[in-house]
């Protein structure tokens, strides 16, 4: 079975990011930006959505459940636009794009939020879902990159934030394809975010633990039932705005961890030996019968 990101009707925002918003709205030149997302009916592109959109952003809703996004639009109000896109179709990216631009004017930020997850163990999945999960998680980021740098370029402020996952920091059992494809999005963010220094373009990764969506209904993988499951997607969408707010410092990260227990994975990863690694992850994936 394959599980997509679902959404909450309301957003809670922090004050300290309430004032960030304010304040960059009352300047008066955000008022003019733009968001394209992808996987935007429902979960985390639709909690990214409401944020931007309450903070002046003309917002792209863009996914395969065209009359979801539709709905998620009308409820938003006139600076939301909606459409179709299967994000592993080039073309329907390049379309989609060109339409949006037309609207809005600019396209400052793209968010790869789309993508699927199959769990359980890799040889009971059959391999046609590990390859529409290569097709859209990793696919699908590689056509809205290609497809939007020429719109990026255009605009006086161009960010891309890419959906990885906590999953990108060492491979997962039971989620394999899933987790290979989240480390296929850190490399992809990693190299653009050096490439495209040339065109002052930032290109970011967030990287969530779980979070409270569809997705992670009824997953099947011991990691979920040991690490549990303490983020929302409107977590996730307001480390989404405060990453699209960074200016080009150079000592600003390209990864962003998500949440305490991601945060402190991310830097054991990089301080521990390979079988110490190896063996968190092993108790970690560990099933409670």
């Amino acid at each position: 079975v394959a599980y997509v990101t679902s959404e909450s009707n309301h957003i809670f925002i922090s004050t300290n990011l309430l004032s960030s918003i304010e304040n960059k709205t009352n300047k008066g030149k955000k008022m003019e930006y733009s968001i394209f997302i992808t996987g935007a009916a429902q979960g985390i592109g639709a909690a990214t959505a409401r944020l931007f959109y309450q903070a002046g952003y003309k917002v792209g809703l863009y996914d395969i459940q065209l009359e979801a996004v539709q709905a998620l639009a009308h409820e938003l109000g006139e600076r939301a636009k909606a459409g179709q896109l299967d994000v592993s179709n080039y073309q329907q990216w390049q379309s989609a794009l060109h339409d949006f631009h037309a609207w809005a004017g600019t396209l400052n930020i793209l968010v790869n939020n789309a993508g699927i997850l199959y769990s359980g163990a890799f040889e009971k999945t059959e391999i046609q879902a590990h390859h529409r999960t290569i097709d859209i998680n990793i696919k699908g980021v590689l056509n809205g990159c290609h497809a939007a740098l020429p719109f990026l370029k255009q605009a006086d402020f161009a960010r891309v934030i890419n959906l990885s996952s906590a999953s990108a920091i060492y491979g997962q059992a039971d989620l394999i394809s899933y987790s290979a494809s989240k480390f296929a999005v850190r490399g992809i963010t990693e190299g653009l975010d050096v490439e495209w220094r040339k065109y002052k373009i930032r290109v970011f990764d967030i990287m969530p633990l779980f979070v409270h969506t569809n997705m992670v209904h009824n997953m099947d993988a011991g990691s979920i039932q040991n690490m549990g499951v303490n983020l929302t997607a409107e977590d996730v969408a307001q480390n989404i705005f405060k990453m699209s707010q960074q200016k080009n410092n150079p000592l600003t990260a390209t990864h962003h961890p998500v949440g305490l227990k991601a945060q402190f994975m991310f830097k054991l990863s990089g301080m521990s030996p390979q079988f110490i690694n190896r063996w968190t992850n092993i108790l970690l994936s560990h099933r409670n019968e």
